[in-house]
């Protein structure tokens, strides 16, 4: 089929993954799916959650945000309403989830690690993008802290992305802009790291249910996905750092 901005099937959107867009923050990443934009901060404190305290045990956790005009139309920033959106709870927690499975607490000490991903322009796939910007920003905070000498050995033993999947018009898509995604009869994410096992899978039949046949192309789709994100991953970390950011 012809995809609405000419991709094959199992093409990506372009993949842009731009560090030390912050000058404060420990780490940063300004990623771009196509015309998805997520800002991923990392911020080091020392010490974790009084519930760990005293385990020697590190932590990662992350928060997820939109901007206001993100989107077609404005929506209300969730500081005003006073409360926090489910869509928006959800995803801080499936960031978090991500980034948890490829670090080893004991080596990263009782340090903490804070990802903050601000969606600057959704056009699908903000999830996913947020998770491969993160893990970026993630790599780079945990250098920071190798520099200081505030780490007991290799605190993250993999990598790992992200990427959406879909079936629209009967036909199995990687990487779904929002014109896909909102016609999609399948919709779903799935993380991955970089030796190829899932962290997770969120699949829904939006209309038609998928059987085992359309669910295993998807998966496969992903992998191939998920494999040039981690390659577009291990190029951006072996490029220096632009003078003046990060900490």
């Amino acid at each position: 089929m012809t995809r609405v901005d000419g991709r094959t099937a199992d093409q990506l959107r372009p993949v842009k993954i731009t560090r030390g867009w912050l000058d404060h923050a420990e780490g940063s990443v300004l990623v771009e799916f196509g015309r998805t934009r997520v800002l991923c901060a990392a911020s080091v404190t020392e010490g974790v959650p009084r519930w760990r305290r005293d385990s020697g045990l590190g932590w990662v956790t992350a928060e997820y945000a939109m901007l206001p005009r993100a989107t077609n139309s404005r929506s209300d920033r969730e500081s005003v309403k006073g409360r926090i959106g489910g869509r928006t709870m959800e995803i801080s927690r499936l960031v978090g989830r991500s980034l948890r499975a490829v670090v080893d607490y004991a080596a990263l000490g009782e340090n903490t690690i804070v990802l903050d991903c601000d969606v600057l322009q959704a056009d699908g796939g903000t999830r996913t993008a947020a998770i491969t910007g993160a893990y970026v920003a993630l790599v780079d905070a945990v250098r920071y802290l190798e520099g200081r000498g505030s780490v007991k050995g290799q605190a993250l033993v993999d990598s790992v992305s992200a990427v959406s999947v879909g079936i629209v018009d009967g036909a199995p898509l990687l990487d779904l802009c929002y014109e896909e995604d909102v016609r999609a009869d399948t919709d779903m994410n799935v993380v991955m790291t970089g030796d190829g096992r899932f962290v997770e899978v969120q699949g829904t039949a939006e209309r038609e249910p998928f059987d085992r046949k359309l669910l295993d192309s998807l998966l496969e789709l992903s992998a191939t996905g998920c494999n040039e994100l981690a390659r577009a991953q291990a190029e951006a970390l072996a490029q220096d750092l632009p003078a003046g950011s990060g900490r």
